[in-house]
């Protein structure tokens, strides 16, 4: 059994779409269930709920009220009203393809050993990409992940996205619940709570996978594009990592800026070879990126 768990706080124009592409979807409606945790909507997201169920009265579909505001407060929350012992993760502003529930359902029935597994997240702009764009932002912005079309182990270091990712629930018996010190809290956009679970699955010698059938399509508004959105996320990220790292201890932090400083020669590196192409507002964008880490990395 699966259990698809979707978090969502304010997302009523998203909601029902994503639902209903999981409703669609080639796995039979017996063989899963949806649970769905509304962190504090104020909006018309329990309506657009109660539409989906009406629509499609024979899916078993929990929804649930999470008055603890974060994102891990509301994942933690849906791992506790599940019943599968899969446990997928969809982002409440995506849809996903119709081999999407099978494609996890049939990986983990023939690869006991593995205990998470995350597919490609494609973004799909509702305005045009904008020019500043380029592969290091456009992870940063739409969490776009593409490993190829092969099946395999994610590399040391990367790790599924967190809105398209397949968990066998034991995975949180062993390494324990979402940091709720961590991820989104509303409109902030603190995060990195994947991230340390997926730290704490490799410390413990856990293995998970990449899988190209899985895909998410993550709809990007035009908000998102915004500068003021841009130096929120990208300071968020470094407050996010301060945190985590300074979770483990003063040195995994030490150890944290250390790599920030690499980081600041390869972004030096990247902005003069887009300069030379005249491409400015690109290397231009990456720097405000680094700048805006290290001063999250910073802030105390």
């Amino acid at each position: 059994m699966i259990s698809v768990i979707i978090c969502t706080y304010n997302r009523d124009k998203y909601i029902y779409n994503v639902l209903r592409s999981i409703a669609d979807n080639d796995m039979p409606h017996s063989e899963y269930e949806i649970v769905l945790v509304n962190n504090n909507s104020t909006d018309k997201t329990e309506s657009e709920c109660q539409r989906f169920q009406t629509d499609y009265p024979d899916i078993r579909f929990r929804y649930c009220v999470e008055t603890s505001q974060g994102l891990s407060y509301a994942r933690n929350c849906g791992i506790r009203q599940s019943t599968g012992d899969l446990l997928a993760y969809v982002d409440d502003d995506a849809t996903v393809n119709k081999e999407y529930l099978s494609t996890y359902a049939n990986f983990f029935a023939s690869n006991p050993d593995a205990v998470a597994a995350g597919g490609p997240i494609l973004p799909v702009y509702e305005t045009e990409e904008p020019d500043w764009m380029t592969h290091y932002t456009r992870q940063l912005i739409t969490g776009k992940l593409y490993l190829g079309d092969k099946q395999k182990e994610f590399p040391r270091g990367a790790f599924p996205g967190g809105g398209n990712a397949c968990y066998r629930k034991s995975v949180f018996d062993t390494v324990g619940l979402f940091n709720v010190e961590l991820g989104r809290k509303g409109n902030s956009l603190i995060g990195a709570e994947e991230k340390d679970l997926f730290d704490k699955m490799t410390t413990n010698g856990m293995h998970f996978y990449y899988l190209p059938t899985a895909i998410l399509y993550h709809i990007i508004p035009p908000h998102k594009l915004t500068q003021e959105y841009f130096d929120r996320l990208t300071y968020g990220i470094g407050v996010s990592e301060r945190y985590r790292t300074l979770q483990i201890s003063r040195k995994k932090y030490l150890n944290r800026l250390y790599k920030e400083a690499i980081k600041w020669g390869g972004t030096l590196v990247l902005w003069c070879s887009y300069a030379l192409r005249l491409q400015f507002t690109k290397g231009n964008k990456l720097v405000a990126f680094r700048r805006n880490v290290t001063r999250g990395l910073l802030t105390r």
